[in-house]
């Protein structure tokens, strides 16, 4: 099997080295910067001390040559990236290629229905299959969580059988097939549980504000940010009531984390092992720290998660008022980071 991965980061650095180490085919890597990558990648992992440790049999910037030959395609790509991304590998995959996207909350199948043929196999993981760090670009990087099981939605084939059974290999985890594209498309991770917490952090901020310290994203979460995520939530569970996806599908945010109310959610959230130590994106400014507008919590989660979420909820009618405040907010100031 000829396996291309496209991306160079996070995910990219976990799932070429991963996927290269345990042998189930050959992997090329497909990144803008291939002069900056080592011949192998090392991926520590939380469950034993000897790392897999990855050689790809390509890296290349060029498509041709990553794709060309590939049974299947794997993006590791931010929403930003993945229209250009598909028009760039459009022209050298074969029709049978199978690809894929490991994140498809932020418009994957939206776009490549648009863009690939509509006989082009592809498939969408709900939440991606791995928790994933770079420690040093091009040459380490470390699984910091591991998903139990993950579910796939397969469109555009009858393939579908087969293509759960190739995500079950390619992360080695239980695999469940899902009913629709929806049902990865629309999800209240990232794309509803960034901006609750960047609303709650942010919401009063004004030019000339500057705070003394950074606060973890997680360990630190508040009643309020759980107040707000579960509002968003319970929008998303009404849009999903006129749509064609399976009742438990994805589930609501309370039966995802495993909690009751809002108290025990955000005991959740501040207690998640391989969510620690991660900080709020903030940078430098005179006397303090700024919230980083530039970061992907506002250039990805606003105009790529929460609104296509808002986009389809107009589409079908459903009122969606506290989304609509907190997407108009973050996007304020997404847009400005984008000039």
């Amino acid at each position: 099997m000829n396996i291309c991965i496209c991306g160079g980061g996070n995910l990219g650095h976990v799932i070429t080295g991963f996927t290269a180490a345990r042998g189930i085919g050959e992997v090329r890597l497909l990144t803008r910067h291939p002069e900056q990558w080592q011949k192998s990648i090392i991926i520590n992992r939380p469950d034993y001390w000897l790392p897999y440790i990855g050689t790809p049999a390509c890296i290349t910037k060029y498509p041709e040559e990553a794709v060309s030959d590939a049974d299947v395609v794997v993006l590791c790509l931010p929403g930003f990236s993945i229209r250009e991304v598909l028009k760039q590998i459009k022209p050298w995959l074969k029709p049978n290629t199978i690809v894929g996207s490991v994140v498809s909350s932020t418009g994957f199948f939206l776009e490549a229905m648009e863009i690939l043929p509509p006989n082009q196999p592809l498939f969408g993981l709900q939440r991606v299959p791995f928790i994933a760090r770079t420690i040093e670009y091009g040459n380490k990087a470390a699984i910091k969580g591991y998903k139990e099981k993950l579910s796939v939605a397969v469109e555009q084939t009858w393939r579908r059988e087969e293509i759960r059974q190739l995500c079950e290999q390619l992360f080695n985890t239980p695999t469940r097939l899902l009913d629709s594209y929806y049902e990865v498309t629309l999800s209240n991770s990232n794309p509803l549980l960034h901006p609750a917490r960047l609303y709650d952090l942010w919401q009063d901020w004004h030019e000339g504000k500057v705070y003394t310290s950074i606060p973890m994203f997680y360990e630190e979460w508040t009643e309020r940010a759980s107040q707000y995520y579960l509002a968003m939530d319970e929008e998303l569970q009404n849009l999903l009531k006129v749509l064609p996806v399976r009742q438990g599908n994805i589930p609501t945010v309370l039966e995802y984390y495993e909690s009751s109310d809002i108290t025990s959610l955000t005991q959740k959230l501040c207690s998640i092992e391989a969510f620690k130590g991660i900080p709020a994106p903030m940078k430098p400014a005179e006397g303090g720290y700024i919230p980083d507008f530039d970061s992907r919590y506002f250039t990805e989660d606003f105009a790529y998660g929460l609104n296509i979420v808002q986009r389809i909820a107009r589409e079908k009618d459903i009122t969606t008022p506290v989304i609509d405040r907190i997407a108009a907010w973050g996007n304020g100031y997404s847009h400005q980071a984008s000039k």
